[in-house]
């Protein structure tokens, strides 16, 4: 059975010969496409001082893709949250709950999203900041609508504009640390799966469902856990070509793990490049596990990964690819063989 829902994760990825304002606009792009092919959600990345990405502002892009979509839910995945006051969060997310009522999500992190000196321009006390995680949730769900502890400093301020909605709220994280800390607050999580194809996800899904505790007199949070994935997938008519257009993301992958952050590959330069042995061991098992293929078979594979996290109940799909025409096509693949429905829900399986 295919009991999940499928949503979108975009980084706005910046690909050789194209400039980072080309990948911002083909975010919006992609948005508007992703909202008609049925997706749940649309999550934007935040990535700072980086030549790969141009997401720096998730908030911003949010806007602007909220005002361009009908349906599809609009979100951060997420605000790296130490960077910033907790007050303004709150406030830029009820601007945009003004502006799309009912579709936002705010999905926080605790990464710094960028290199440490990075972290420290953001914010001058990034030493402490990220300390004060938990705490900063609290207050983000105390500024939207459950309110401020008694003897909070910040208990008399009020989170404006005065919306009637409030935003869904997500913990995001690549380690056991986020899965307590969504588990503590009975709030949705997600495990950034693509980060290292995988490694510590399903401990990590384990922690967050063994550490998850109900809070009902809190109508806003969860009666039980909700975990997802943010997996990496690349889908095209044929194995052979999604095998082509992985290439881009297989030499972008090697870069990356040696410290270089740089524009996303073409294929052409994927294959002009010369690989040492010990790269092209490490691109060998990244193909054994590469959720690529024809759509039946990233189905099967999904379906699988799902079955091996306990039936997880959502994949924020990424698609690094050069293409910005094979990225669309990937998607409206990957829709058409899971035959979404309203929401984003994947058909079940016969």
């Amino acid at each position: 059975m295919s009991g999940f829902t499928l949503s979108v994760l975009d980084q706005s990825s910046v690909a050789s010969g194209r400039s980072p304002g080309e990948a911002i606009r083909e975010t919006l792009a992609l948005a508007k496409h992703c909202d008609a092919l049925g997706f749940r959600r649309y999550w934007c990345a935040e990535h700072h001082n980086s030549a790969s990405h141009a997401g720096a502002a998730p908030e911003v892009l949010m806007a602007a893709i909220a005002a361009t979509t009908s349906r599809i839910r609009v979100g951060s995945a997420g605000v790296m949250l130490p960077h910033y006051s907790s007050l303004k969060v709150a406030e830029q997310f009820r601007v945009l709950e003004a502006i799309a009522p009912g579709r936002i999500d705010l999905g926080v992190g605790r990464a710094p999203g960028s290199d440490g000196r990075t972290a420290f321009a953001l914010n001058p006390n990034a030493n402490q900041a990220a300390d004060r995680f938990p705490a900063q949730v609290m207050e983000l769900l105390g500024w939207h609508g459950e309110g401020l502890p008694e003897n909070h400093p910040f208990r008399s301020i009020i989170a404006q504009p005065a919306v009637e909605t409030r935003p869904e709220m997500w913990i995001l994280g690549s380690s056991d640390y986020g899965a307590q800390v969504a588990g503590y607050f009975a709030l949705p999580y997600c495990f950034a799966h693509f980060f290292s194809d995988g490694g510590g996800s399903e401990q990590a899904i384990a922690v967050y469902r063994e550490s998850f505790q109900p809070k009902p007199d809190m109508p806003a949070r969860l009666a039980a856990p909700h975990p997802a994935l943010g997996v990496y997938c690349l889908v095209a008519d044929t194995e052979t070509e999604a095998r082509r257009l992985f290439r881009s993301r297989e030499l972008w992958r090697l870069k990356r793990d040696r410290g270089l952050f740089l524009p996303l590959p073409s294929v052409e330069e994927a294959e002009e490049y010369r690989y040492s042995d010990l790269e092209l061991t490490r691109l060998e098992r990244m193909r054994e596990v590469a959720m690529v293929g024809a759509p039946e078979q990233v189905k099967a594979k999904l379906e699988a990964l799902s079955a091996a996290h306990g039936g997880v109940a959502e994949f924020a799909v990424i698609t690094h690819c050069h293409d910005a025409q094979a990225r669309r096509r990937s998607y409206t693949l990957l829709a058409e063989v899971f035959g979404l429905r309203e929401g984003g829900v994947a058909m079940a399986a016969e």
